[in-house]
């Protein structure tokens, strides 16, 4: 690891661990969105195995880190709602790896930018005395 990866890591790992819980699902929803990010760069490159890798990273995250956090007894229909989803973006990142498919990819980095947006300006600091 060159010595500015490992500067980077060990600032991720810091904003991690004093995160709030509503800053790691932030994190989460960054980490998705840059991998998606470069996911469409390795494609517009024709970086097969980059695309992949990046595809897969936007996978773990969501199906595994956002869908993961969510509280399914509090959260009622809200909470299954975007479960559901997050299911149907990881389907369908799936065919954006094996058929190339830009715009789907496209579609699919837009909504999740709109979630994650609206995640965003729910946050605790936003409320309202």
């Amino acid at each position: 690891m060159y010595g500015s990866q490992a500067y980077a890591m060990v600032g991720l790992q810091s904003s991690v661990m004093s995160a709030s819980p509503h800053k790691l699902i932030t994190l989460l929803f960054d980490g998705a969105l840059s991998a998606l990010a470069k996911a469409d760069i390795c494609l517009e490159q024709g970086n097969i195995p980059g695309k992949g890798n990046a595809i897969s990273k936007a996978i773990e995250i969501i199906g595994n880190g956002l869908k993961m956090g969510l509280d399914m007894e509090k959260g009622g229909e809200l909470s299954q709602n975007l479960s559901d989803l997050y299911d149907y973006f990881c389907r369908q990142l799936i065919q954006v790896n094996l058929h190339n498919d830009r715009d789907l990819l496209t579609n699919i980095r837009q909504l999740l930018a709109e979630i994650a947006d609206a995640w965003r300006h729910i946050s605790p600091d936003n409320a309202q005395p």
